[in-house]
């Protein structure tokens, strides 16, 4: 037999392709993002049990990619993973929000400028496409588009950046962040405002201006300090 022809055969005798690593990632990106949302917008609200076969059942998910955005969802701060308890949705503290807007302020301010300065081109064209959303969102008051345009902008924000270290900070902050915003947002936040603030920063960081983004990332903030404060009364 030939040499050609035995590697034909060994071909034909070889057994089931390697599953690809980047498949699973995929579908824990996915999980995360589901229940992210869920969670965030209180469709699974804080205080609620859940479980891996469970969340499984409801995306229609393997258990892996469940477990594994659960990980993720633990490390953010939105669940609590208790051995032989189960899963826990946290709590939503208003003192806790007030007090990590002092660190966001900090962190979003160095991330918005370095998006800035160091966000390619490609990169910037998309925060163009967020900034024009973003606004056509705050025009037709649609609240569901606006939440998963600042998620996009959140995660744009972090990329652009480039800071591993700001990048686990924020991944912290995030999630708490926006689902506090979805509990009180009807009550006493301006949608509208909102979403033009961050197309504020958006479109500064398209332009590459540092210090542009920098100011229009602490308007943001001086907004969402003073909505978190209202919400308390």
């Amino acid at each position: 037999m030939t040499i050609k022809a035995e590697t034909a055969k060994r071909g034909r005798r070889r057994g089931p392709a390697v599953p690809d690593p980047a498949d699973d990632a995929s579908l824990t990106d996915r999980a995360w993002r589901a229940l992210e949302e869920e969670i965030v917008t209180l469709k699974i609200a804080p205080g609620s049990v859940v479980s891996e076969a469970g969340l499984s059942a409801r995306l229609g998910l393997g258990r892996t990619p469940v477990r594994e955005a659960l990980q993720r969802l633990a490390n953010e701060g939105l669940v609590q993973i208790l051995p032989r308890r189960g899963i826990i949705v946290t709590e939503i503290d208003v003192a806790a929000q007030l007090r990590l807007l002092e660190v966001r302020r900090e962190i979003e301010r160095l991330l918005a400028r370095s998006a800035a300065q160091r966000g390619d081109s490609t990169q910037r064209s998309r925060f163009g496409a967020l900034a024009d959303e973003m606004e056509t969102a705050a025009k037709r008051e649609d609240d569901t588009a606006f939440m998963r345009l600042d998620r996009a902008f959140n995660l744009l924000l972090l990329e652009a950046a480039a800071n591993e270290f700001a990048t686990a900070a924020m991944k912290v902050m995030n999630g708490l962040a926006r689902r506090f915003w979805y509990v009180h947002y009807r009550l006493v936040a301006d949608m509208p405002l909102a979403a033009r603030l961050h197309a504020g920063v958006a479109r500064a960081i398209a332009k590459g201006d540092a210090a542009a983004a920098a100011t229009a990332s602490d308007r943001l903030i001086d907004y969402i300090q003073d909505f978190s404060r209202k919400s308390i009364g």
